[in-house]
């Protein structure tokens, strides 16, 4: 059958099924498949499904006259890199991108512009590293975030705006922000200089909290693994990898199957969890935040006693913990929040408006033995009066643990009506297990 003597909608379909590179070879072939293969549906479904692009924009979001223009452009401009790298890089600042465009604006708008190849061959330079590849296409994408000295170091009023997020307790905060590369460059040589690692260093900053509580994230470029510090960070060098070794591969290889190093899959990972609601935006008075509690079984637990409702979580703490202690190796921050029903507190076929807390319990395990079993009253000095339709009672605290796992269990003694003026018996409402868990992926 000769090709040319079928319909344009065949034509169209035959070529959607290529890759575009295989489409752009048809147009060699003749003037009237030159013109089938220039078609912009065509290309608009190729900008679509590898670059999830809706628009004929190019890497600096100009709008380009065509759809296959905009295609070119993407290709020239990354022709360095594997294809499949930067579309999977393009996927995960777009997933990131949109949850924030619709949860958190304010720390999209902190998100710099793609860095240039003379950008990124400054930092080499200057650090005396390469780059793992799957980095540099994330910096080429967005060079990390713009926060002010104030905002960085923490003095700024308002929210916390590290696209990492963080946590709390006590007086502990944490918030940790993505570097940009002249940023990169300042904390790295002084941090490198303050460890003693030398002037050769394979490590470099990519994140940190600073201004709060100290907590950084390295980079070995050799690699492609990422380090978070902990509390013998500045003694000794003390580190912990935060994503499984398995799962880095052909870090510098151009021409390998699946380039993919730590930085690419802490990402991918940050930005699922965020999807699936299982970290999210919480809001203290006016300051808002990513926090690191998760929100979601099985990691956070809930339960529900005479219409009180608890949920507890615990993140892992690295830059508190000593590797070195072999009694409290591990330390884990834990999140209590506790709200009662719209419909009140319900006993014995009664309805009350209120109920407060007045004590706790917790049994607290490692590896499945009970190693304290803790009571008192209050929670952080605070009795809790809890109505319906409030807002969540939040309150934070730690524990440290020899080993991982462990877990967290235990019962609030609450007194429907006031403590000062009781309606009814007291009763326990239940604090489900949850986990105590050095997780796969530390952030």
């Amino acid at each position: 059958m000769d090709l040319e003597s079928l319909g344009g909608l065949t034509m169209h379909i035959i070529l959607s099924k290529l890759a575009p590179q295989d489409a752009a070879s048809v147009a060699c072939v003749s003037k009237r498949f030159r013109n089938w293969a220039s078609d912009d549906l065509l290309w608009s479904r190729f900008c679509a499904d590898d670059l999830d692009l809706s628009s004929p924009l190019d890497p600096l979001d100009n709008l380009m006259p065509s759809f296959k223009a905009s295609y070119q452009t993407w290709r020239e401009a990354f022709n360095l890199y594997p294809w499949p790298l930067v579309t999977r890089v393009k996927r995960c600042w777009g997933r990131l991108r949109d949850w924030l465009a619709m949860n958190f604006p304010e720390v999209l708008s902190t998100l710099r512009k793609g860095a240039s190849e003379d950008e990124i061959q400054e930092l080499e330079k200057s650090l005396k590293v390469k780059l793992p590849l799957p980095t540099r296409v994330l910096y080429r994408f967005c060079d990390g975030q713009e926060l002010t000295s104030e905002e960085f170091s923490g003095s700024a009023a308002g929210s916390l705006l590290g696209l990492i997020g963080g946590y709390s307790f006590y007086d502990h905060l944490v918030n940790v922000s993505l570097l940009p590369l002249h940023q990169m460059i300042i904390e790295t040589k002084e941090i490198i200089r303050h460890l003693g690692f030398g002037n050769r260093s394979k490590y470099i900053v990519v994140a940190a909290s600073c201004g709060y509580n100290e907590k950084i994230f390295f980079l070995n470029c050799s690699n492609g693994q990422l380090y978070v510090g902990t509390r013998n960070l500045s003694t000794d060098g003390e580190m912990l990898p935060c994503v499984p070794n398995a799962l880095i591969s052909s870090v510098h290889d151009v021409k390998g199957s699946q380039q993919q190093d730590a930085v690419l899959l802490w990402l991918e990972e940050h930005g699922r969890r965020l999807q699936n609601g299982m970290i999210k935006v919480r809001k203290e008075g006016k300051v808002r935040s990513i926090s690191l509690f998760p929100e979601e079984p099985p990691i956070c637990s809930l339960a529900v006693t005479n219409g009180v409702k608890v949920r507890a979580s615990s993140v892992f703490v690295p830059e508190s913990s000593n590797l070195q202690d072999d009694s409290e190796k591990f330390l884990f921050a834990y999140s209590i929040r506790m709200s009662l029903s719209p419909e009140g507190c319900k006993m014995n076929g009664m309805t009350f408006s209120s109920c407060q807390l007045y004590w706790r319990r917790w049994i607290i395990r490692c590896n499945n033995r009970i190693v304290d079993d803790v009571n008192g009253e209050a929670v952080i000095g605070k009795f809790p009066l809890l109505r319906p339709g409030e807002e969540e009672f939040v309150y934070e605290s730690c524990t440290a643990q020899s080993s991982s796992p462990g877990s967290i269990e235990g019962a609030f003694t609450f007194v429907p009506g006031r403590l000062a003026d009781p309606k009814g018996s007291a009763f326990e409402a239940e604090v489900a297990r949850f986990p105590l868990l050095v997780p796969d992926y530390i952030f």
